[in-house]
Parts: C-alpha cells; sequence; structure tokens
C-alpha cells in the first residue's frame, strides 16, 4: 500500500499553502508521488486524494489527461518521443523508430534491466526545432539518427 514518506507529505502542505483550495494542489502532489513511487498507480490516486480531500476521480482526471505522469512502472531512463504534426512532417517517427531499434524495445515498454522505456507523445511544444524527445525532465531538439545515437550513448 502506497503511503507518501514524512517528507514528501511537508512537501504537498507546503504546496497547498500556495493555492486558494488544496484541489489546485493536485499536480505538485502528483509529481511528488511519482517521485516517491516511479508512477501514478490507482493506489497512489487514492493517496493523493485523501491527502488533499478531494475525490479520487479529480486526481485520475489530472493524472490521465497529462502525459508528464506515468500510469505504470518507467524505466529510469524513460524517454518520450514526439509525433505530433511538425515532428512527423521533419522525422520524428524515424527518430522513434531508431530509439526502439537502439534499446531493443518497442514504444510503451520497458528493457528488462529496469533501464530505458520508450513513449510516444503528442506535441512537446517544439515545433520551430522538430523532431525533439525527452529524456525523463531533459528536452533535446534538432534530432537527427547521428545526434540521437551519441545522444543515447551517453546515458548510464
Amino acid at each position: 500500500m502506497f503511503k507518501f514518506t514524512e517528507e514528501n507529505v511537508a512537501r504537498i502542505e507546503a504546496s497547498k499553502k500556495k493555492y486558494p483550495t488544496s484541489r489546485a494542489a493536485v499536480m505538485d502532489a502528483l509529481y511528488i508521488a511519482q517521485e516517491q513511487n516511479g508512477y501514478i498507480s490507482q493506489e497512489v490516486m487514492t493517496e493523493v486524494a485523501s491527502l488533499l480531500n478531494i475525490d479520487t476521480v479529480d486526481v485520475l482526471g489530472v493524472a490521465t489527461f497529462y502525459t508528464m505522469y506515468h500510469k505504470k512502472p518507467a524505466g529510469k531512463f524513460h524517454i518520450q518521443v514526439c509525433t505530433n504534426v511538425s515532428c512527423m512532417l521533419r522525422g520524428g517517427y524515424e527518430i522513434l523508430e531508431s530509439v526502439e531499434k537502439k534499446l531493443g524495445i518497442k514504444e510503451n515498454e520497458v528493457t528488462n534491466d529496469g533501464k530505458y522505456s520508450i513513449e510516444e507523445v503528442e506535441c512537446m511544444g517544439s515545433c520551430g526545432t522538430a523532431p525533439m524527445l525527452a529524456i525523463n525532465e531533459d528536452f533535446y531538439e534538432n534530432l537527427s539518427k547521428e545526434n540521437l545515437d551519441q545522444l543515447l550513448d551517453k546515458l548510464n
């Protein structure tokens, strides 16, 4: 059963103080929960709702709307490849295929060692510098197969 650490409860309580209602802190609470648990499970959403004194369905709505919240375990290096219009037109699908081939997994899979996971996502707001991907919280733009290989080789 998921329970927040005392430190994370304090972080969420501090976040709640920044907003007029505790409901407004749901994104912060989910982010903190994901840091602690690695992904947002049903148990995590229930605990967030309890801590914020809101309905679980409200937490579910936020967790499922935003792609930054993982609904299943992700790898240590979670790679999100944008394939929306600008990225698609500038090679987003080729980037996705290259990542899959290099890591030996398909989109929405995790390597056996838990090191890598891949997710295809919609617009990441980098249309002028497409194609792009994110690795955890870091964004990489103007990708090519060559600089993609160099980027992936640097991950440890």
